[in-house]
């Protein structure tokens, strides 16, 4: 490999290790490492859209004609998508607002980064034996994707203001009063247009 390629790996490598240190010596610190955050993963409508989009986005991958996209890195990214990406939005919304501290922030983006871009590269490079040369344009394509799973998850409708992101009311990570998923299929089609555009643009 290219010695940009190296580094590349060696710096982002560290950077992941130092946030799994932080993660683990605190883990209570992090609504990831809270039974609450689970727990609001864990409803029906988006267990059902996660393992429909997984299915969709794993089963697809001999099919379109990319040599990066394979059954493993197709479900390994949808998993940690699913997983991470609701906390991390809201993560950083919180830290917009000064609601939740740079440490937290730098965790989710490392999560964020390590989800959508570097554990597709080193998977590559542990099978191909080299850098993905679509890693670029990846970092910037599954981000989109990314962040709108992150905000499809935190989608809920609540009593007097209708609907909202999740991140939006008290109590985050934390179940609405009220699932109703029906509610949100206008919302949830806009925000899950990027995976089905992206399946789409290569099965077409």
């Amino acid at each position: 490999m290219e010695p940009f390629f190296n580094y590349y790996i060696a710096t982002w490598s560290v950077a992941c290790v130092l946030a799994l240190g932080l993660l683990l010596r605190n883990p209570a610190a992090f609504a990831i490492g809270r039974r609450g955050y689970w727990h609001f993963l864990g409803e029906r409508w988006k267990l059902a859209t996660f393992i429909a989009g997984a299915a969709l986005i794993t089963l697809a991958a001999p099919y379109t004609g990319d040599p990066t996209w394979d059954y493993v890195d197709g479900l390994f990214m949808s998993v940690f998508c699913f997983t991470t990406a609701p906390w991390v939005v809201a993560t950083l919304f919180f830290t917009a607002r000064r609601q939740a501290t740079w440490t937290e922030a730098y965790v989710a983006l490392c999560a964020w980064l390590f989800s959508a871009s570097w554990s597709y590269d080193i998977y590559l490079v542990w099978r191909d034996g080299y850098y993905p040369s679509t890693w670029f344009a990846n970092l910037f394509a599954s981000s989109v994707i990314y962040l709108a799973a992150g905000l499809f998850w935190n989608l809920e409708w609540q009593h007097g203001r209708g609907v909202i992101f999740s991140f939006m009311r008290d109590g985050w990570p934390s179940r609405p009063d009220e699932s109703s998923f029906f509610r949100l299929l206008g919302y949830a089609a806009i925000f899950a247009l990027p995976a089905i555009a992206a399946v789409l643009m290569f099965l077409l």
